[in-house]
């Protein structure tokens, strides 16, 4: 009995054991599953703690960089800016290519003069553009022609004749006058009744450059009402010699830094208005006492000398960008060592005005029918030797056909070559072509015919 009992005992004993054992492993299996949780459930929190951190940086930058996107910088304006510019330059580049690469050798040599309307057309006196006009610019496609007051008879006359004169040229035309104001001006002191302008010695003592813009403004508008593209103005001579009268009161003033002011604001007046201005009188007028009008004329300074005055308007007036400079035809014993007029020497345009001051426009020479070129010189001879000295247009030679005759001659025989003419027939379109010049052609396709009937006499005209 007492051994069942202890075998009972044991086996009861064995039972808890065993109980126990499993509770405590339940026990166990409970508490590693717990801490299993929290370290999940404490890693998913952290985890998704930064994932929100990472997105809300990542949000933050692309609306950064949004919005940089839509604000505009200045590198970002100017750029497109400055292509277009770059493209603008080609364009005008390629239109002049493709004008002077169709014209031929004739043309291109007759694209150098601007003259009158009488030396292109035979005439004593031209007041209509009519058959022989149209006959003439077709023989002979000159670059430019100039207009003086015995051209003028009313505001009607004068536009329809520089309207057809236009519309007849297979080319475009410099259509030109000296108007400076005062009484160099030959709309203003004609009977068209236009505004007329104070002399440049007046504005000039005003000390106010803005005087000489408005003086050019009121020019530049009634020109292009007329039609009219290019003024033979400013004078940038300075007057240091008490005995010129060729320039005189023309001139702004006796100190080349106002000369200097006034000259830059009359070319703005000019040229914000479309009419080309050509500053004159390369390298300075202003110290000489003969007139080239009728004699040889000389200066002697020497080319320091100029630099300390008579070319600093001219600096100023390059950096202003005048499209034209007019060479002047005395002579420069100093600069050059001999006295060939200033219009035919190579230092004097190519080393001084090109080099030096590093001018790149159009250059012409002053009318080459004064008799400091006149009584020296060939037509033939003034014109081949200006050309070769860097020169793109000859003014008013003393005798067109010859002149141009001679500079034909020149380049078949290869004394001129014909990259020599197109490099300045590049400096001409260039400024041609670069605005659109919008001319009152009103009443152009009148049927006008020249007064070839009427009694003519022969005149007698220069350029100032």
């Amino acid at each position: 009995m007492d051994s069942m009992d202890n075998r009972d005992d044991r086996n009861f004993a064995r039972r808890e054991a065993r109980r126990r054992r499993r509770k405590r492993a339940q026990i166990l299996s409970f508490i590693v599953l717990l801490i299993f949780v929290l370290v999940v459930g404490i890693g998913a929190f952290f985890g998704m703690k930064q994932i929100v951190k990472y997105m809300e940086n990542k949000k933050s930058q692309e609306l950064v960089e949004k919005q940089t996107e839509e604000i505009p910088t200045d590198v970002e304006i100017s750029e497109p800016s400055t292509e277009e510019v770059a493209e603008e330059t080609d364009d005008l580049d390629t239109l002049v290519d493709s004008n002077i690469s169709g014209m031929s050798l004739e043309d291109k040599v007759a694209g150098l003069f601007m003259i009158t309307p009488e030396a292109l057309t035979d005439v004593g006196k031209a007041i209509q553009a009519g058959d022989g006009t149209k006959k003439a610019l077709e023989q002979y496609p000159v670059g430019g022609l100039i207009y003086f007051e015995q051209n003028i008879i009313d505001a009607d006359q004068l536009k329809k004749m520089l309207a057809n004169t236009i519309m007849y040229s297979k080319y475009p035309l410099f259509m030109g006058v000296d108007e400076e104001g005062g009484k160099v001006a030959r709309l203003g002191n004609s009977k068209l009744g236009v505004d007329k302008v104070d002399e440049a010695a007046a504005i000039g003592a005003t000390g106010d450059s803005g005087k000489a813009y408005a003086a050019t403004e009121t020019i530049a508008r009634y020109l292009a009402e007329y039609g009219f593209n290019l003024d033979f103005a400013p004078v940038a001579d300075v007057v240091t010699n008490p005995e010129n009268e060729v320039i005189g009161t023309r001139s702004y003033s006796s100190d080349p830094e106002v000369v200097a002011t006034m000259v830059q604001s009359a070319i703005e007046g000019l040229q914000d208005n479309r009419v080309s201005a050509c500053m004159k009188h390369f390298p300075g007028l202003g110290d000489v006492s003969t007139d080239p009008h009728e004699e040889t004329t000389a200066t002697e300074k020497s080319l320091a000398d100029m630099r300390e005055c008579d070319l600093i308007p001219y600096i100023t007036g390059i950096e202003a960008g005048s499209d034209m400079i007019m060479i002047s035809n005395m002579s420069a014993p100093q600069v050059t060592g001999d006295n060939t007029p200033c219009c035919m020497s190579g230092l004097v345009v190519s080393d001084v005005l090109r080099t030096e001051l590093g001018y790149n426009g159009i250059v012409i020479t002053d009318a080459m029918n004064m008799k400091a070129i006149s009584d020296n010189y060939s037509s033939a001879e003034a014109a081949v030797q200006s050309i070769q000295a860097g020169v793109d247009i000859i003014l008013m030679p003393d005798n067109f056909k010859e002149a141009y005759q001679g500079v034909l001659d020149a380049v078949k025989a290869g004394t001129i070559t014909e990259e020599r003419i197109d490099e300045s027939l590049h400096r001409i379109y260039r400024v041609k072509y670069r605005e659109s010049q919008n001319l009152d052609t009103e009443g152009s396709d009148t049927d006008t015919t020249e007064p070839e009937t009427e009694p003519e006499t022969e005149t007698e005209t220069t350029a100032e």
